[in-house]
């Protein structure tokens, strides 16, 4: 299995969206906060300026794409 990374803030709706579609589907991943400093520290590190974002595998998904997530979870490494 990869490796998931979801990277959200509070109040973000399409965070929450991730954050669903993940749990319904079984998907298990860390959840980073970008308010806390361990989660705006990685985050800076990726470069990524919007929310959410995923990390799976090597791979980063910005904003939320249900059939990018899907794609990127169910492609060969």
């Amino acid at each position: 299995m990869k490796r998931v990374v979801l990277y959200v803030k509070d109040k973000c709706p399409h965070c929450k969206d991730a954050q669903r579609y993940l749990d319904a589907k079984g998907i298990q991943y860390r959840l980073c906060n970008a308010k806390m400093a361990r989660g705006r520290k990685e985050l800076d590190a990726l470069g990524a300026r919007s929310l959410p974002v995923l990390k799976i595998g090597d791979q980063l998904l910005i904003g939320w794409n249900v059939s990018n997530v899907e794609r990127l979870y169910t492609q060969k490494s």
